[in-house]
C-alpha cells in the first residue's frame, strides 16, 4: 500500500534551507534598499549622499549577511565549532567596523546623514527580510 499524498522525510529535514532563503531574501532586500535609498540620498546630498549610502549599506547590511554564511557554512559541523566561528566573525566585523569609522572620521566625501540612515534601514531590512525567510521555510523540528 503506497501512499502518494505523503512528502518525501528528506524533503523537510535539510535544516541548511532555511538559512540559504535567508541569506538570499537577505541580499535582495540589502541590494533593493540600496538602490532606493542611494536615489534619494543622491537627489538630497549629490554624490556625497550615495558614497555614504554605499558606505552605510555595505557596513550595516554586509556585517548581517556575514554572519548568515558563517551560520551556513559550519552548519555541518558541531554546535561548538559553529559558535567559535559565528563569535570570530563577530570579533573581526568589530574590529573592520572601528577601522571603517576611524578611517572616515576626518573624511568629507560622503554624507554622515547618509551613512547613518543607510546603516539603519539596512539593518532594518535584512534583519527584518532573513527572519521572513527563515519563518517561512518549511522545516521539521520534531523527528
Amino acid at each position: 500500500m503506497s501512499e502518494t499524498n505523503q512528502t518525501p522525510e528528506s524533503q523537510y529535514d535539510n535544516q541548511r534551507v532555511p538559512l540559504i532563503h535567508a541569506a538570499r531574501l537577505g541580499a535582495v532586500s540589502l541590494a533593493v534598499t540600496t538602490l532606493l535609498l542611494g536615489a534619494l540620498w543622491s537627489a538630497v546630498d549629490g554624490m556625497p549622499g550615495l558614497w555614504g549610502v554605499l558606505t552605510g549599506s555595505a557596513v550595516g547590511g554586509g556585517f548581517l549577511l556575514v554572519t548568515v554564511l558563517s551560520v551556513l557554512v559550519t552548519s555541518g559541523h558541531s554546535p561548538s565549532t559553529t559558535a567559535a566561528v559565528v563569535l570570530g566573525s563577530w570579533l573581526v566585523k568589530l574590529v573592520v567596523l572601528l577601522v571603517v569609522l576611524f578611517v572616515l572620521r576626518d573624511l568629507d566625501f560622503y554624507s554622515r546623514r547618509a551613512l547613518f540612515a543607510a546603516v539603519v534601514v539596512a539593518m532594518v531590512a535584512v534583519i527584518g527580510s532573513e527572519t521572513w525567510g527563515i519563518v517561512r521555510s518549511r522545516t521539521t523540528y520534531v523527528s
